[in-house]
């Protein structure tokens, strides 16, 4: 469609809904909207054909707010500053010419007007009317927050339940304090509160809890020492709890399940009590129940999980939706416990839930009454910690949030540890010194001259030289070298231990991206690698599928038992009857077993080489050597927390890659922005923008 103007005398003031249509129109052909958007206004036109303009406009802009995450459309702060708060016209996108933008299409429009037009709408309920008329349609007006239906449905629904969930107090065995000493018994450094045995005894005592912290807190220590405190009295008395564990994605559950089975084993109780605590880790949508091809789970509201103690690794992946729909499934009796990094990125999807519900994680904001049953069962004087109180109950969800401040794997003197905490402060500018300094070995940063800097495939392959921090090199080395004889038969257990070894070493080395098109994106980078892999003969062959080459699930199958996340590493093998040798992509079991599934390639439909990933991808992922690179302009998507999370899936080494000086600064200063209602009916007065 040609992007000819129209002329701005016919669009504003907008008094015709077909004028809006045909702007809509041009809008998604310049990618600004998606085809989804402009389609949901056609259905609400073709539903009330005389509705007003502004309230299609209103409509249109909520949809794409849900494309970048937002759960609502605040009409005010879209006022304030269309452009910003929309992302319209995109970054880059400089060549409006003389279309209208959504800045000119508001200009002078009032926000108490707009509101007005919304209300008066045959399209639009409000929220305090929950009459059977209002109910029925596609859109919600709360104060200034727009929503569509659907998603105004899911934050009512978790705030129902986390408020039956927050009102009910369990009860706490008289032996406490004994029990959490002896799970316990080796206390952090002086002067350092035990936030691991803090969060634990929270946890105990309500319905619902959640623990975070960065990467090396020791998440899954508390949550293993939890389980062990609340099964213990369980089994004493001859009923064990029934418990279960899930994350959001395969990767994210596999990880869990095999630190989990490293925990429980050397966990100071009785071996009764061990055999009782599941080290199994599924995810959520199986978990549910997910029924293909629809938004509905086998367990809901109507027929709960069969469970009485549910812990979510890996939160902060966990969309509005599926929030809703998990709070739905647990039976009322049940306990839900959240781990997460409340810092790393939000959901792909609509919505920031632990975001929204740890937002006062850093500040405390523990009542007097929290503060004293604490120190009463831990021993823990919260009195010195410099977090602010409760004064005066505004602060409800805060009595069941612990953050865990001590890092065991980035201490003081960890460069990673300490990028981490500055690029988390949004302090770009000690960032940056940090990583010019080059004084920490466990830090690197790299500047590239331009797309033809060979740079960039030098640290690929070598990785940062002969310290530890590997490239892709090593895991292809080691497919050569560690193969087993060809005479060796297909039955034997030196294939999978072979292919154990690569999906291990392959985990030494990973490229994140920020973007996944252009020259610095998933896409471009994929082939340029692949070329380069090629040229050096580290890979052989011009065809889609060969040895080595590593893939990325791109869906869940659970046909095959894969879910999105997970990565194999195309191998070859003999065939039982002693042919030639076929492809059979190894994938890691998600049982913490360390066990091997063999595919072949013709079975995997949604599968991506995965020499770079991006940043969203990588949750729930840790490698060994972790290069970030950065696109070479500001990017809508370059924000503290993806540039955060891209630090900390480091477990020894990070190196930074800068196509373009300046781009990490700007990404640092700025932070997510999701705009959603859920926090303010939970004790909140202020509006939520972050």
């Amino acid at each position: 469609m040609s992007l000819s103007p129209l002329p701005l005398e016919e669009l504003m003031p907008l008094s015709r809904a077909t004028d809006l249509v045909q702007l809509l129109e041009r809008w998604v052909d310049r990618g600004w909207l998606r085809a989804l958007d402009k389609a949901f206004v056609g259905f609400l036109h073709e539903l009330d054909p005389q509705a007003d303009p502004l309230v299609l406009l209103a409509a249109a802009l909520t949809s794409h707010q849900l494309g970048h995450g937002h759960v609502c459309l605040d009409l005010f702060e879209t006022l304030k500053a269309p452009d910003f708060a929309l992302s319209l016209p995109p970054e880059g996108d400089l060549q409006t010419g003389a279309m209208l933008l959504p800045s000119q299409l508001l200009d002078g429009l009032d926000g108490a007007h707009w509101c007005h037009a919304l209300a008066s709408s045959h399209l639009v309920a409000l929220a305090v009317d929950g009459s059977e008329t209002a109910q029925s349609r596609p859109l919600v007006l709360s104060g200034k927050r727009l929503y569509l239906r659907r998603y105004w449905t899911y934050e009512r629904r978790i705030d129902t339940a986390l408020r039956l969930r927050l009102a009910t107090q369990e009860s706490v065995a008289a032996d406490l304090p004994q029990r959490l000493n002896s799970l316990f018994d080796q206390p952090p450094p002086d002067g350092v509160i035990d936030w691991q045995k803090l969060a634990c005894a929270l946890a105990t005592r309500g319905a619902f809890s959640i623990v975070t912290g960065g990467p090396g807190t020791g998440k899954t220590t508390t949550v293993v020492r939890l389980l062990a405190l609340l099964q213990a009295p369980a089994v004493e008395t001859g009923s064990p709890l029934r418990i279960r564990l899930a994350a959001p994605t395969g990767k994210a559950a596999a990880r869990l399940t095999e630190s989990i089975s490293q925990q429980v084993l050397s966990l100071k109780v009785p071996n009764s009590v061990k055999e009782k605590i599941p080290t199994q880790v599924t995810t959520v949508h199986r978990l549910l129940g997910s029924r293909p091809g629809t938004r509905h789970f086998r367990h809901h509201i109507g027929n709960p999980l069969p469970l009485d103690v549910l812990v979510v690794d890996e939160a902060s992946m966990i969309d509005l939706e599926m929030m809703a729909n998990l709070l739905d499934a647990l039976p009322p009796h049940a306990r839900l416990v959240l781990l997460g990094d409340k810092d790393q990125l939000a959901s792909v999807e609509a919505g920031a839930v632990l975001g929204d519900l740890c937002r006062d994680a850093e500040a405390g904001f523990y009542n007097a009454q929290t503060r004293q049953w604490l120190q009463a069962v831990s021993g823990e004087d919260l009195s010195a910690s410099g977090l602010q109180e409760d004064l005066d109950g505004s602060h409800p969800l805060a009595q069941q949030v612990v953050m865990l401040r001590y890092s065991r794997r980035f201490g003081e003197g960890s460069g990673i540890g300490q990028l981490a905490r500055w690029v988390n402060q949004q302090n770009a500018d000690e960032a940056r010194k940090l990583l010019a300094a080059r004084s920490h070995s466990d830090l690197f940063c790299i500047s590239l001259k331009g797309e033809h800097d060979h740079a960039l495939e030098r640290l690929v392959l070598d990785g940062q030289g002969s310290d530890g921090a590997q490239g892709y090199r090593y895991y292809l080395n080691l497919l050569q070298s560690a193969r087993p004889s060809p005479d060796t038969p297909r039955e034997a257990p030196a294939w999978t231990h072979w292919a154990q070894q690569l999906l291990q070493a392959f985990d030494a080395f990973q490229l994140l991206c920020a973007v996944r098109k252009g020259p610095w994106g998933v896409e471009g980078l994929n082939l340029r690698i692949t070329a380069a892999l090629r040229k050096v003969r580290l890979i052989e062959g011009d065809e889609q599928w060969y040895e080595g080459r590593p893939v990325l699930m791109t869906r869940n199958d659970y046909g095959l038992g894969l879910m999105n996340g997970d990565i194999g590493i195309a191998l070859k093998l003999p065939e039982s009857d002693g042919g030639p040798q076929v492809l059979r992509v190894a994938f890691p079991r998600n049982d913490g077993q360390g066990g091997v599934r063999f595919v072949l390639p013709s079975r995997l439909n949604d599968v991506e080489t995965v020499y770079a990933m991006t940043v969203h991808k990588s949750q729930g992922s840790e490698f060994v050597h972790t290069a970030l690179i950065l696109p070479d302009a500001l990017n809508p998507v370059l924000t503290k927390e993806l540039i955060y999370t891209g630090i900390t899936r480091a477990k020894r080494w990070f190196s930074l890659i800068e196509p373009r000086g300046g781009v990490f600064e700007e990404a640092v200063r700025r932070k997510v922005k999701r705009l959603s209602g859920l926090m303010l009916e939970l004790g909140h007065e202020s509006e939520k923008t972050d």
